[in-house]
């Protein structure tokens, strides 16, 4: 157990860097969260990422956050998200391995991390929830979420100018009647929610507590 510093997930190309909050190895929720893009200076301790994190941990989660591959101490190189995928599903092999008796699984991100997230939360039978902060419609072809079966809850800054909320709400409103979404708008954040940090915690816990 790592409760309080930092561990070494083994993986196929050597190790991801991680952050693993948990009480025990009897946790009944559990959670990833996942950075934004590693080419823009995206890393596990990304503000958003930590205050994610903060917010799960508060109503209950055990939490892993980590560094995808080629980011900090982590191995690799950026595989414009192929091999992040990769990544995101050994941690969370992990995170499940750790915590036997977890009932409650949410995969989470932010930007990039939200897309990949996405990815794995939907294809994945083990993960229960998603969670997508600032998620980047343009960065990949979400067709997989028409499919989706999982609970998912966007949050978005109304003021986000890099990942701009229009077409979020378009790719939302084609999705069939039967996946469960709901979008959570932040009055007058930006795509860092550098003002919104404790409002963003708040819609976070209001929706796991």
């Amino acid at each position: 157990m790592y409760p309080k510093g930092n561990l070494l997930i083994p993986v196929e190309h050597g190790h991801l860097e991680a952050i693993y909050r948990a009480e025990s190895r009897d946790a009944a929720r559990v959670a990833i969260v996942l950075h934004p893009h590693p080419l823009f200076g995206g890393t596990m301790h990304n503000k958003v990422v930590f205050r994610t994190a903060r917010a799960l941990e508060s109503v209950g989660f055990a939490t892993l956050r980590f560094n995808f591959r080629g980011v900090g101490a982590s191995t690799g190189a950026h595989d414009e998200g192929r091999g992040e995928l990769d990544d995101a599903r050994a941690a969370l092999d992990y995170l499940l391995a750790d915590q036997p008796h977890a009932r409650e699984v949410v995969v989470a991100g932010f930007s990039f991390g939200s897309v990949v997230g996405l990815r794995l939360g939907c294809e994945d039978a083990r993960v229960h929830r998603c969670l997508a902060i600032g998620a980047a419609m343009r960065m990949s072809n979400l067709g997989f979420l028409d499919e989706c079966i999982k609970p998912l809850l966007f949050v978005h800054g109304v003021e986000d100018d890099i990942a701009p909320l229009a077409p979020l709400e378009a790719r939302l409103a084609r999705l069939p009647a039967n996946v469960s979404w709901r979008l959570a708008r932040i009055e007058g954040a930006g795509h860092f929610f550098d003002d919104q940090l404790d409002e963003l915690m708040r819609v976070i816990r209001a929706e796991y507590e």
